[in-house]
């Protein structure tokens, strides 16, 4: 305990260094936190945390709890060493208010910073958050002391106060995110249990507890194994091919963590962390793993003659299908692509990580040859698939296609080139087809009709994929290519839009295209080019008036606007082909009046696992996630 008194004392408002000021984060908050929409309201959530993982990074933080409140409020409660309260030199103001109010201001900056590793900027998330906050409260417990103060909008609203006694250490920070700046303002206990769950088993020794007082629910989260554990849960309904790779070293650049697996899917599933923080977009730590990766296996298979002289290498495409794994790395100072953190930019990270995993990973395949033959047999077998798949790519996909001279021929396109403009609805069967090409603006519209259920791609591979005549249809209509020939600047049309009837076979196409999209054309997702159509479930009549309701809901309120005492006819669409060409253009596809959903990942661990559950080859989770859901199911039709 000395040593740790000796460290909070150490810890003031001398580390605290001031960069500049907080005046744009309210006028362009997209800046500094994404978006303003659902995910950049969790944002705020992850820039609390991050400073409380900073913390158990440290060593001074063992329990973080992060609370939903009724109120619409969240705080974050860490037992750390609180944030330091006296007053600061060169603000003059106490180093809590600083941290609060000025950007940039932190304990992460400069020779005196008060950590060595660090994810979250402590200050610069705190002050984003407060300024995008109509409310904000922080309470410190240190030395024996409570101290709070209040701010509103990146506003103070008075000093800080000692209101309090405690014999604990921490920092509390509660906001209530500010209407003016979010139009969704409702926290999804879901989102942030999966980011929680996420944190504790990137952080060795740290317990997170979520709670949701809105709906009585709390979770307690503590992994021992670290990212071994974290491999193990994703890979949890899968075939697994050996154990569990772990690696861990600390080279001079800082720490690097790797564990992996191999498993019977197609898809790799490669998750990237630096300093704890999610690195979507990758950067120098993933290139060094996967060149690492590629020599490393190159190597084994070529000295223990399972690759013959005159086999060529497997390539970096072949050693990666089927792989689950983590790179987790942690560094002095991180060099972040935005304040999103989304690519690491470290070049000597590239360096670190494939020298420490190629001689690591190099020993486990010595050590343990029954597993090092596993997976080069799997890596041969993607070879070989991959020989396939590119014969099969080039008999569908010719120079030509891709420019739209051999179009497949039950597309009916439009005839505007202006991809800006240009839509292509998906829709099931020649019925459906029918009517929406009658009903459609044939400028901008095209259509292409889609003879029967897709390919289950989550269990195929890709010469087997590009055999299916539908799938085929639909990657020479859109003109991007697939796989290694993946071109988005070659999109056909800026709106991708999944048409399907509102039953259980439409549902199940609309599954099918979405596991296609996710899987294989995964940058359309994450760029918003996919949309689902909402066709309406009724038209409902009387005399010349009619209301088309897309919900029960709405068919409900609508049975009350009418008359009693004249005859309501009621339609039920059982399917697209049911409407005719005018009704389906005016409910479903005028971009006047129309409703489409746009389709977003914003959890792409939470999306690979439901894929994996609802598509993949292993029943009993699919069997427990329908069991467990069944209840909820309305107006079922059978």
């Amino acid at each position: 305990m000395a040593d740790k008194d000796k460290k909070i004392n150490e810890y003031g408002a001398e580390q605290i260094q001031v960069l500049e000021g907080l005046q744009a984060v309210r006028k362009r908050p997209g800046m500094y936190i994404g978006t303003t929409d659902v995910a950049g309201l969790h944002h705020l959530v992850w820039e609390i945390v991050d400073n409380a993982i900073d913390e158990a990074m440290a060593g001074f933080c063992k329990n973080i709890i992060v609370t939903l409140h009724k109120d619409g409020s969240l705080s974050v409660d860490d037992d750390g060493r609180g944030i330091p309260v006296d007053t600061h030199k060169r603000t003059g103001k106490s180093a809590l208010e600083t941290v609060l109010t000025v950007l940039h201001a932190g304990g992460k900056f400069g020779e005196n910073g008060g950590y060595k590793v660090s994810g979250g900027l402590h200050g610069v998330g705190v002050s984003v958050v407060n300024a995008l906050s109509v409310k904000t409260v922080a309470q410190v417990h240190r030395n024996g002391k409570i101290y709070q103060q209040e701010f509103s909008r990146g506003d103070t609203l008075h000093e800080i106060k000692e209101v309090g006694k405690t014999d604990r250490s921490g920092t509390i920070i509660t906001f209530v995110p500010d209407e003016e700046i979010f139009p969704i303002r409702e926290f999804d206990f879901e989102t942030i249990l999966n980011r929680m769950r996420q944190q504790a088993y990137l952080t060795k020794g740290v317990t997170i507890s979520v709670i949701d007082e809105r709906f009585d629910k709390k979770y307690r989260f503590y992994f021992e194994g670290g990212v071994k554990s974290y491999v193990q849960h994703l890979n949890k309904n899968k075939e697994r091919i050996g154990n569990v790779v772990y690696i861990e070293k600390d080279p001079p650049e800082g720490n690097v963590e790797i564990a992996l697996q191999y498993t019977e899917s197609y898809q790799e599933h490669i998750f990237t962390l630096a300093n704890n923080i999610h690195t979507t977009e990758g950067g120098m730590h993933l290139t060094g793993f996967r060149t690492a990766l590629t020599r490393t296996i190159n190597n084994y298979a070529r000295k223990n003659n399972i690759l013959k002289e005159k086999e060529a290498n497997l390539t970096a495409e072949d050693v990666r299908e089927g792989l689950t794994a983590i790179i987790s790395v942690k560094v002095a100072d991180p060099q972040f692509e935005g304040q999103t953190k989304s690519k690491l930019g470290n070049a000597e990270m590239r360096t670190a990580v494939e020298n420490v995993f190629y001689e690591l990973f190099s020993e486990y395949l010595e050590e343990n040859p029954a597993d090092a033959r596993a997976i080069i047999s799997k890596c041969s077998l993607a070879a070989r698939a991959r020989i396939a798949a590119k014969a099969a790519r080039e008999t569908v996909i010719r120079k030509g296609a891709l420019e739209g001279m051999t179009l497949p021929g039950q597309l009916a396109d439009c005839s505007s080139k202006d991809a800006s403009r240009c839509e292509l609805y998906i829709v099931e069967g020649d019925s459906a087809g029918g009517s929406s090409k009658q009903g459609r603006d044939r400028e901008t519209q095209a259509i292409l009709p889609l003879r029967g259920k897709i390919l289950n791609v989550e269990h195929s591979r890709m010469d087997k994929i590009l055999a299916n005549n539908e799938i085929k249809a639909t990657v020479i209509a859109l003109g991007v290519g697939i796989g290694e020939t993946f071109d988005i600047e070659k999109l056909r049309y800026d709106r991708v839009v999944i048409m399907t009837d509102a039953d259980v076979d439409g549902a199940h196409i609309r599954t099918l295209l979405l596991t296609l999209f996710y899987r294989y054309f995964k940058p359309l997702v994450e760029q918003g080019h996919i949309y689902i159509a909402q066709p309406p479930l009724y038209k409902i009549a009387q005399g010349k008036k009619v209301i088309y309701a897309y919900t029960e809901q709405e068919k409900e309120a609508a049975l009350k606007e009418f008359k009693s005492d004249a005859k309501i006819n009621i339609q039920r669409y059982k399917g697209l082909g049911e409407m005719n060409p005018d009704q389906l253009w005016e409910t479903t596809m005028n971009p006047e009046t129309r409703t489409m959903l746009r389709v977003t990942v914003d959890d792409a661990e939470e999306a690979d696992r439901m894929f994996d559950t609802l598509m993949g080859t292993e029943v009993p989770p699919r069997r427990k996630f329908i069991q467990t859901r069944a209840k909820n199911v309305k107006n079922l039709d059978i």
